[in-house]
């Protein structure tokens, strides 16, 4: 345990004077989280959401609990296509940093002393995937804190507020957020542990966003909802693929190549 928190120390004190890192933490979050109070705001004082007529479109009653009014139901609708944003985060910030874990002391000449060090294998890339995981987890649930405490503030009825922070939402941003991170570290360690430019690694790690992309564009034109059986589902699938992912990550780190062919 003491290797782990040695290397995890070593890698806090090292990516976040990288300032791509610290734009990918600090900044990403505000973005994201900025969307939907913008819309909220916005449309909190349109004056034509008013007198909306409750009878409307299947997709939008599927986000309308009973009670709201329709333009209330509209509000819930639009801001529920932007909160998948907040999936964004747990994928961006850890992919970030752990790409450039380990290609990035390629590139610096400290990974071969490191390896020379008694650190297992696993030690190794469990105290790199923290370094990765902790920081996007974080910046995750404070956005969506950020979010809840601005809804809060904008939205006067309580059931709207109540609404918009759905049990499904509170599933996605705490579970899901988390495994999804992993997810995203784990490949962004193999890719890593493969290339030898830090930009390379950067781009072809960001390939895991692009699912979330997928699923904010169909809801977006109305092929699917995400509802709370969706994202159980998801958490079931998820924790088989890290399963798989932390196996394949310990597996193809070649710390024995690292150490005498590396250039």
């Amino acid at each position: 345990m003491n290797k782990i928190l040695t290397v995890l120390k070593k890698e806090w004190a090292e990516l976040f004077k990288n300032r791509m890192v610290l734009f990918t933490v600090a900044f990403l979050p505000l973005i994201l989280t900025a969307i939907p109070l913008v819309i909220l705001f916005t449309m909190g004082r349109s004056a034509d959401l008013q007198g909306m007529s409750t009878d409307l479109p299947k997709q939008f009653n599927a986000f309308c609990p009973e009670g709201l009014s329709g333009g209330d139901c509209f509000q819930v609708y639009l801001v529920s296509q932007f909160m998948i944003m907040f999936m964004i985060l747990p994928l961006a910030i850890p992919a970030t940093i752990a790409s450039y874990s380990i290609v990035g002391e390629k590139t610096n000449r400290s990974l071969e002393p490191l390896l020379a060090t008694p650190i297992t294998t696993t030690e190794l890339l469990v105290a790199k995937s923290l370094a990765a995981v902790v920081p996007g987890v974080l910046a995750t649930y404070v956005a969506f804190a950020v979010f809840a405490l601005g809804a809060w503030i904008l939205v006067p009825s309580r059931v709207l507020f109540q609404a918009l922070l759905d049990v499904r939402w509170l599933l996605a941003v705490m579970i899901v957020g988390p495994l999804m991170a992993l997810m995203a570290v784990n490949t962004s360690i193999m890719v890593s542990s493969r290339v030898n430019d830090p930009r390379v690694a950067e781009q072809l790690s960001m390939v895991v966003i692009l699912p979330v992309l997928a699923f904010f564009f169909a809801q977006l034109a109305g092929l699917f909802i995400i509802n709370r059986q969706v994202i159980l589902l998801a958490c079931l699938v998820l924790l088989v693929v890290d399963a798989g992912m932390v196996y394949l990550a310990v597996r193809l780190f070649q710390r024995e190549t690292i150490l005498t062919r590396w250039k």
